[in-house]
């Protein structure tokens, strides 16, 4: 007996050490400097005019709480955190229940946070759930409970937390899912709201209006179990379909967010601006973002893309690298993942050009041959046999410029082998891919996978005449006081023969080029008459990706539809990636030159387009550019 008076006396003892320690917690917390909440969705993000075109590291527009519906309030409260007029911080009551659900079951059922922490991890805070993190999370928790009232609190989080399709803060979401403001908003509406944070994703009723509904119904249920509402009321609730608005005011972009996010992620890359900046609000961004390309983008994205096949875009600057817009997928409520930033896919064809320019270098010229046949390539241990499209082959010599028009896969595959199988690695090295490249016989095809991204490094250098250029989103950033915390620094690195780089972009305008109309057509053809200015041009395909690539010294825009789930693509697929591209890259106004300068050592001559004959009839020929001496061998 005395051993359990011992035991009951030591928990006595230690729960009063444990109450104690809260206690003196919560006094520390009192007297600590004052969080700085106001601050915080001060983040600026601008386009390339200087035009404000994102306010807030999560939230646009702030409303009090006086102007929030007591609809919602009561729905929040009573989903999230029903004792949150009660507690200080911490529900400890719940943790109890909830520590005990968990053991029970021997799995997470569920959580015990607060409307306190959710508003802290809003503002401070990612969503790691390390020891380290929860121990900063309870610490803000007591700061702020110690500082901030319980109403400045939840306007706070209502304030910022994420209502799903873009939208952070409930202000932005009433304008979005209902066309009203928050003061506004019925019952019913209100609950739909409440039900979105648990899963942004899946409960927001434009991606998935059914699966709103039946959160809202868990939302009532808590209402009535909380007295919010009675039983005969909530009866009355969800009877008929609600009307989602589902739309966003001033012109904006569905899909802007795949350029924020990428400009996000740059930032963290950036060393000199402070991550408590970053995480807490604070900065100006200023980006390359074209607001007018971007718009076209997505308007073409929208046009052209249908049922669950997916697109990706970029469109550069070659003069600086600067990335003026982007498109990570089709929907961007449905899908977050970035396609252009974080996706591998086959390249097909698009990867020739990078052969060819290796191939210049090392001493062919556009009129050099090879025969298109069919063809088996012994090696010691294996054969290959690649095909042309449609099995089109012409059976004799053809040029590299017929070649390209074609997208001959026989005369790229002699090509790779000929020059050796690490001339293009080497070469693709070189043009800033950075992925690891094998030395395969395929791999002029394009049967490696690569990001868009690390791809783009590769057309930006040959848009760019030979120079290789850091390609980023972010042009500089400022503190609210205007202190230049980070500017891009623009370095020319010549890494490619501009000569040869100027013959290459000439022979990708033969992929459009009548000329070449005879046992095979260009592969661009059908874009040739929808074209006002000049530019080098390739597209690619394979079974499930569909790639169109294209460029002059103002612009490069690279286009890729297919599956995420990488099903076979249709041949009439291939279609909507030279649409998107002509529709978008058309519509840029360009206010200086349109092509580029012919170097000195270059001269042009005019061949038969097919055989690389000498032609005096000009509308049977195409001019075929070499460097000074080397058309000698023509003679």
């Amino acid at each position: 007996m005395s051993l359990l008076k011992k035991i009951i006396k030591i928990n006595i003892i230690l729960l009063i050490i444990f109450i104690l320690f809260i206690i003196s917690l919560y006094i520390i917390a009192y007297y600590s400097p004052v969080l700085d909440i106001k601050s915080y969705g001060q983040f600026y993000l601008y386009d390339d005019q200087n035009n404000i075109v994102y306010q807030g590291s999560k939230t646009n527009k702030w409303v009090s709480l006086d102007d929030i519906s007591p609809n919602v309030k009561n729905a929040i409260i009573s989903i999230e955190d029903k004792n949150f007029y009660k507690h200080k911080g911490f529900d400890y009551l719940r943790i109890i229940k909830t520590l005990f659900l968990n053991i029970k079951n021997k799995e997470i059922v569920g959580g015990a946070s607060t409307i306190s922490q959710q508003y802290v991890k809003n503002l401070y805070l990612d969503f790691d759930k390390t020891l380290e993190r929860k121990l900063e999370e309870a610490w803000l928790t007591l700061k702020l409970e110690m500082h901030f009232s319980k109403d400045e609190i939840l306007e706070g989080y209502l304030n910022t937390i994420n209502f799903g399709e873009g939208n952070y803060g409930i202000e932005n979401a009433s304008n979005y899912y209902f066309n009203k403001s928050a003061k506004d908003l019925t019952m019913e509406e209100a609950i739909i709201l409440a039900g979105i944070p648990k899963s942004p994703n899946n409960y927001n009723p434009v991606a998935n209006y059914d699966n709103a509904i039946k959160r809202s119904k868990v939302v009532i249920n808590s209402m009535v179990n909380n007295n919010y509402i009675s039983l005969e009321d909530s009866s009355k609730l969800f009877n008929n379909n609600i009307e989602i608005y589902g739309k966003k005011d001033n012109g904006e972009l569905s899909n802007i967010m795949y350029y924020q996010d990428a400009v996000k992620q740059e930032l963290r890359n950036i060393k000199s601006v402070p991550k408590t900046l970053i995480d807490t609000g604070g900065i100006r961004v200023y980006t390359s973002l074209n607001i007018d390309l971007q718009k076209k983008l997505e308007e073409s994205v929208n046009k052209y893309v249908e049922g669950d096949m997916q697109a990706s875009s970029i469109i550069i600057n070659p003069n600086n690298g600067n990335i003026m817009a982007l498109i990570g997928g089709v929907n961007y409520s449905k899908s977050q993942y970035n396609r252009v930033l974080s996706s591998k896919r086959q390249v097909g064809s698009t990867m020739k050009p990078l052969l060819y320019y290796a191939a210049l270098e090392n001493g062919m010229t556009g009129a050099s041959t090879f025969k298109s046949e069919e063809t088996t390539f012994t090696f010691a241990n294996s054969t290959y046999s690649p095909s042309n499209y449609n099995n089109k082959y012409a059976n004799k010599d053809i040029t590299m410029a017929a070649a390209i028009s074609y997208s001959d896969n026989i005369y790229a595959v002699k090509t790779h082998l000929f020059l050796g199988e690490d001339a293009l690695v080497k070469t693709a090295k070189r043009m800033g891919i950075e992925t690891k490249l094998e030395e395969i016989a395929s791999l002029p095809l394009g049967t490696i996978e690569l990001p868009m991204i690390d791809f783009a490094n590769a057309y930006t250098t040959l848009a760019s005449n030979g120079m290789k250029r850091d390609l980023s989103f972010i042009t500089k950033v400022e503190d609210l006081n205007g202190n230049v915390l980070y500017e891009k620094k623009y370095i020319d690195n010549q890494v490619l023969n501009s000569s040869y780089t100027y013959i290459l972009n000439e022979l990708l305008t033969s992929t459009y080029n009548s000329a070449f109309k005879d046992y095979n057509t260009p592969t661009i053809i059908s874009l040739a008459s929808k074209i006002s200015r000049k530019y080098a041009m390739k597209t690619g395909s394979t079974q499930s990706d569909c790639w169109m690539i294209g460029y002059n010294p103002n612009i490069l825009m690279m286009v890729w539809n297919g599956y995420d789930d990488n099903r076979e693509v249709k041949a009439s697929d291939g279609n909507i990636a030279k649409n998107i591209w002509v529709n978008t890259i058309e519509s840029y106004d360009i206010d200086n030159k349109d092509w580029y300068e012919t170097p000195n050592n270059v001269v042009g001559l005019l061949l038969d387009s097919i055989t690389g004959e000498k032609v005096s009839d000009k509308n049977k020929g195409y001019v075929y550019y070499f460097i000074k001496g080397s058309e000698d061998i023509l003679e």
